[in-house]
C-alpha cells in the first residue's frame, strides 16, 4: 500500500494567510503529462472533488485526485519562501529526474 502524500505545517500555514477555507477554495495538487522531463505537477486552488483525498489541519485543505495519488505517493508538499520567489513545492521520493524549476519530474 502507498503511503499518502504528507503536507508540512508551513505549507497549511499558508493556505490559512490567504484564507483559502474562507473561499470554499483548497489546494489542489495534481500530476499530469507533459513538461520538459515527461510529468509536471500541477498546484492550484480549487474546489473539492468527490474522487479526491483530502488531507485536513484546523480547516484548511489539500487535495490530490485519485489517478494523480500514486505519483504522488510519499511526497511531502510544502511551501517554501525564498529570495527566488514564494511557493508551494513538492519533495516527491517517486522522482527519478526532475527539471531546473521543479515543476516537472520523470519517474
Amino acid at each position: 500500500m502507498n503511503l499518502p502524500p504528507k503536507v508540512t505545517d508551513r505549507a497549511f500555514e499558508r493556505l490559512a494567510e490567504i484564507d483559502a477555507a474562507a473561499q470554499g477554495q483548497a489546494l489542489r495538487v495534481a500530476v499530469e503529462g507533459g513538461g520538459c522531463s515527461g510529468f509536471q505537477y500541477e498546484i492550484k486552488l480549487d474546489a473539492p472533488e468527490d474522487d479526491d483525498l483530502v488531507l485536513e489541519k484546523d480547516g484548511q485543505k489539500v487535495l490530490v485526485d485519485s489517478v494523480s495519488l500514486p505519483f504522488l505517493a510519499g511526497a511531502v508538499i510544502d511551501f517554501s519562501d525564498e529570495l527566488i520567489g514564494a511557493r508551494f513545492v513538492i519533495d516527491n521520493p517517486n522522482a527519478a529526474s526532475s527539471c531546473g524549476c521543479g515543476t516537472s519530474f520523470s519517474m
